[in-house]
C-alpha cells in the first residue's frame, strides 16, 4: 500500500469525486486556494468532506498556549475532514492550504451518506480507512509526548518508508521518493527545521541515511 489513503490501489479521487457521477456533475466544482488560505477552521460547522486534487493541506490544531500543533499534511488524492461522516457537527482542527495553486473537491455530507448508502462494500473501505487514519494519528501523538526528537523522526522515516518507499535491488537501500518538504517534516515530528537539519546530518554521519530535497534513502543494515 503506497498511502494509507489509497485502497485496493485505487485512488480515492477517481472513486469519490462527484463530478464522476451525473446525478452530482451539474453542480459540482472545485475549490481554488493559494498558500496560507484556510479551508476550515476550528469549530467551523462539519458539512463536508474533501478530497485534494492537486496541492498540499495541512490538518492542525492550536493548544491552549497558542501553540500550532500539526496532524497532517496532505497531498494529491488524500481526504480529510471525514469525521464530518461520522456525526462531527463542529470541526476540531483546522485545515490550511500550503501550495499556492491547492485546488479541493467538496463533497457534501449528505452527498456522501448518498454514494455509501447506494454501495456497501464502498461504504465499509470509507469507515475502514477511517479507523486507519484515527490509529495512524494516535500513535503520532503518542510520539509526539513520550519519544525523544531523534527518535520521532527515525519512526517517521520508518512511515514514509511503508507509504512511499522501495527497495533497490542493487544496494538493497529502502529508497524514499516523498512530498514533503523539511518543513513540513519538522512540523509533522514537533520540532525546528534547524533542528531537523541538524538530526537529518547526524543520522547522515552515523550513515545511517542519505537524503536530497525530494529523496531519502535508508541504507541497509549490515551485520
Amino acid at each position: 500500500m503506497k498511502s494509507i489513503w489509497f485502497f485496493d490501489d485505487v485512488n480515492l479521487f477517481k472513486v469519490l469525486c462527484p463530478h464522476k457521477f451525473k446525478a452530482y456533475k451539474a453542480n459540482h466544482d472545485f475549490d481554488a486556494y493559494k498558500k496560507k488560505d484556510y479551508i476550515y477552521f476550528e469549530e467551523d460547522s462539519a458539512n463536508k468532506v474533501y478530497l485534494i486534487e492537486k496541492g498540499k493541506v495541512k490538518i492542525g490544531y492550536y493548544s491552549e498556549e497558542g501553540d500550532e500543533v500539526v496532524k497532517a499534511i496532505l497531498t494529491r488524492g488524500e481526504l480529510f475532514g471525514e469525521t464530518a461522516i461520522l456525526g462531527e457537527s463542529k470541526r476540531e482542527e483546522f485545515a490550511q492550504s500550503i501550495d499556492n495553486a491547492t485546488s479541493i473537491c467538496p463533497i457534501g455530507v449528505d452527498t456522501m451518506h448518498d454514494l455509501m448508502r447506494n454501495n456497501q462494500t464502498f461504504s465499509f473501505k470509507i469507515y475502514k480507512l477511517i479507523g486507519f487514519k484515527l490509529k495512524k494519528l494516535e500513535r503520532r501523538l503518542q510520539l509526539l509526548l513520550f519519544k525523544d526528537t531523534k527518535t520521532r523522526l527515525v519512526e517517521f522515516l520508518d512511515e514514509l518508508c511503508s507509504d512511499y518507499g522501495y527497495d533497490c535491488e542493487k544496494t538493497g537501500d529502502k529508497v524514499i521518493h516523498h512530498p514533503y518538504t523539511q518543513k513540513d517534516i519538522a512540523s509533522l515530528i514537533g520540532t525546528s527545521r534547524p533542528t531537523l537539519n541538524i538530526l537529518l546530518n547526524e543520522l547522515k554521519e552515523e550513515k545511517v541515511i542519505q537524503f536530497s530535497r525530494k529523496e531519502i534513502r535508508i541504507h541497509k543494515k549490515t551485520a
